[in-house]
């Protein structure tokens, strides 16, 4: 891929994106109860009223980056949605649980009552993002200070005592390290550290290190495999359970082990992002004939316990796109280009319209992070 197609790639990155914004504040909004729907046919029509927590806080995030980081987009109209969101997440999205703790739910009606909760850190973990990106905007502390109190609650029940998440402790059950888990705090941790100067960073740099540490004990088979679910001590699990492949997973991984990498200055975390969390994902996790990522694989060639494991999503496409351009501006090896090259035309000739938006949209709201992110583009 020349330089030329780079630009005009991200040309049409830059069109669709103002697209998608202007499609979401034309037809997102609830302008009766507050919050977005998420559930919205081409035509702008709804055809779900339920708002989903972690969309809530992906769309407040998403315009407060927007407003704080593109002149563009630096729109009374795009802040006031973005308050009003937030508001609407504060007053609604917390429940409390069984033992006095906050959570949020996953779920919620138009008028915002809690309809479901999971029984993990994933909904609390966009309404962090959505807080602290927002305090950023409005200069707003008790913003900030209730992102970071929800950000130490999450640290407890990751690394102390989980049950606050609701989960029953089964006889059967054995503990494990999930790739996403620790992938999510390290996100969260760059999340709430950009910007806030080297007091923050240093309160947080040890659970960086552990985020690392957690991530790293899922190179597996002498590194050539990436699995979903090890051992808490980094063993490779028995059964399907253990054998299970989530490319998508990996790559975002893979990126955000990049940035942590940029950070510290430390060049072999970048390298072992690139050949074990990004190369070696979309070797294992390309369709060779059809194209296309798939969404799991079985590490020993089964057919994986999901039923839409041959999928190709598009969330998957999104992370291989921002980590091969990301791996290719740290290393300039033109063969990984080609690959950015690659994922970018199967993504943008089989993503539907409607769906291509939300390609968009994702891409922009994670890529967005850092600027070195856009250095090729530039």
């Amino acid at each position: 891929m020349s330089v030329v197609m780079l630009e005009k790639c991200r040309e049409n990155i830059q069109k669709q994106l103002d697209n998608v914004v202007d499609f979401w504040l034309k037809y997102s909004h609830d302008r009766v109860h507050g919050g977005f729907f998420t559930c919205i046919g081409r035509d702008g029509n709804i055809y779900d009223e339920l708002k989903y927590v972690w969309l809530q806080g992906r769309q407040v995030w998403m315009y407060c980056r927007l407003y704080r980081t593109m002149d563009r987009f630096h729109k009374p109209e795009i802040l006031e949605a973005a308050v009003a969101g937030g508001a609407f997440l504060r007053k609604f999205a917390r429940v409390s649980n069984s033992s006095g703790q906050w959570k949020c739910a996953f779920c919620l009606t138009r008028d915002g009552k809690a309809l479901k909760v999971q029984r993990t850190i994933f909904s609390e973990c966009f309404y962090i993002m959505a807080m602290d990106e927002l305090s950023k905007v409005t200069g707003d502390k008790d913003m900030q200070l209730e992102a970071e109190q929800m950000m130490e609650q999450l640290i407890y029940w990751v690394q102390v005592d989980p049950s606050g998440l609701g989960r029953p402790q089964l006889p059967g059950e054995v503990p494990i390290n999930s790739l996403s888990v620790p992938m999510m705090l390290m996100c969260l941790v760059q999340q709430i550290t950009e910007g806030r100067g080297q007091e923050v960073s240093q309160k947080y740099k040890e659970l960086g290190i552990w985020c690392v540490q957690q991530i790293l004990q899922h190179i597996q088979r002498a590194g050539t495999a990436i699995l979903e679910n090890v051992s808490v001590d980094g063993s490779e699990l028995p059964g399907c359970q253990g054998r299970l492949q989530n490319p998508g997973h990996a790559l975002e991984a893979g990126w955000f082990l990049m940035l942590y990498g940029a950070q510290w200055g430390d060049k072999e975390i970048q390298r072992t992002a690139i050949r074990n969390f990004v190369e070696l994902p979309y070797q294992y996790g390309w369709d060779k004939e059809h194209g296309g990522l798939f969404y799991f694989l079985d590490v020993d060639g089964h057919c994986p316990t999901q039923l839409e494991w041959s999928m190709k999503l598009w969330w998957p496409h999104c992370e291989a796109l921002i980590a091969f351009l990301m791996a290719y501006n740290h290393t300039r090896k033109p063969e990984l280009l080609e690959i950015f090259s690659e994922v970018y035309q199967y993504t943008f000739s089989h993503v539907s319209c409607g769906t291509r938006q939300r390609v968009i949209f994702f891409w922009l709201r994670v890529s967005m992070r850092k600027s070195l992110f856009y250095s090729p583009l530039r």
